[in-house]
């Protein structure tokens, strides 16, 4: 049995690199980046996250086609369950009315 090539990394080089060669972000920047940034593929409508009240599990919908994804969304509301829309312009949490009660 042949071992694997090791590859080395560069650690050392960014543990001893200047403070300077690092660039400073605000909370507010990397907010952007991680909560702003996702990029959904044209071949993707929507992707719908429901999660299971009782179970806590999580399952993960992909829509092509909005009018799919419009009925899974009334299957879901029917359910009363909660659920996470997203598409290429937003992310919407949806919870059931007994949250607002």
């Amino acid at each position: 049995m042949t071992k694997k090539k090791y590859f080395p990394n560069n650690w050392k080089l960014y543990k001893d690199a200047d403070e300077s060669f690092f660039m400073d972000h605000t909370f507010d920047e990397f907010m952007e980046w991680k909560l702003g940034g996702w990029e959904l593929p044209s071949s993707v409508c929507c992707i719908i996250r429901e999660s299971d009240p009782k179970t806590k599990k999580v399952k993960e919908h992909v829509y092509s086609k909005p009018s799919y994804a419009k009925k899974k969304i009334l299957k879901l509301m029917e359910k009363e369950r909660e659920f996470t829309i997203v598409d290429e312009s937003a992310v919407h949490q949806m919870y059931p009315n007994e949250h607002y009660l």
